[in-house]
């Protein structure tokens, strides 16, 4: 199925997605990768809140710069399986949409069983991933450059379930075949 929905999703939203359904994100989402990661789990350690708000959905991408004109150079995803030890703690601080690209190890699966659900975004297709984005602010960590925490305000998002609510795994199905 092919959804148009906004970010971030709501719980009754995610329930409803299948691994495979193609969803159109508009709304904000947020970008994290290896580094800013390292950070959110020296956070957590000190109980201290995450610079990304609960409920809301990571980007697993470093953009490049912007153009002039631009208000983002192209932003592709990064493997997934790169964040999945600090996966699981940011569950269960509250962030429960992820997107990147590739399968997540069981260790992930079986913290996001019920309580968050993980999508792919294309690799190679920074430019287009740019295109739909309409807004980038930086948020948090600057002295990460690229790997710093935007905010992206994102219109028509592409993106697939690869891992749902109810434990449905694009990448399993494929692997047993």
């Amino acid at each position: 199925m092919d959804y148009r929905m906004n970010a971030p999703l709501l719980p009754m939203d995610m329930a409803i997605l299948r691994a495979g359904d193609v969803v159109y994100l508009t709304g904000t989402i947020y970008t994290a990768r290896d580094a800013a990661h390292a950070r959110f789990a020296e956070l957590l350690k000190n109980g201290e809140a995450l610079p990304v708000p609960k409920g809301e959905c990571i980007y697993y991408c470093g953009p490049c710069p912007a153009a002039p004109g631009e208000v983002i150079g192209p932003c592709g995803p990064t493997t997934s399986k790169r964040m999945d030890a600090y996966t699981p703690a940011l569950i269960d601080y509250g962030i429960v949409q992820f997107i990147g690209k590739g399968a997540r190890n069981a260790t992930v699966n079986a913290a996001m069983l019920g309580r968050a659900v993980h999508f792919a975004a294309t690799g190679g297709a920074g430019m287009l991933y740019a295109s739909r984005i309409t807004a980038c602010e930086l948020v948090a960590f600057p002295d990460l450059g690229a790997e710093a925490v935007y905010q992206l305000e994102v219109t028509e998002f592409p993106v697939v379930v690869t891992f749902d609510f109810i434990g449905n795994d694009v990448y399993a199905r494929t692997q047993n075949k």
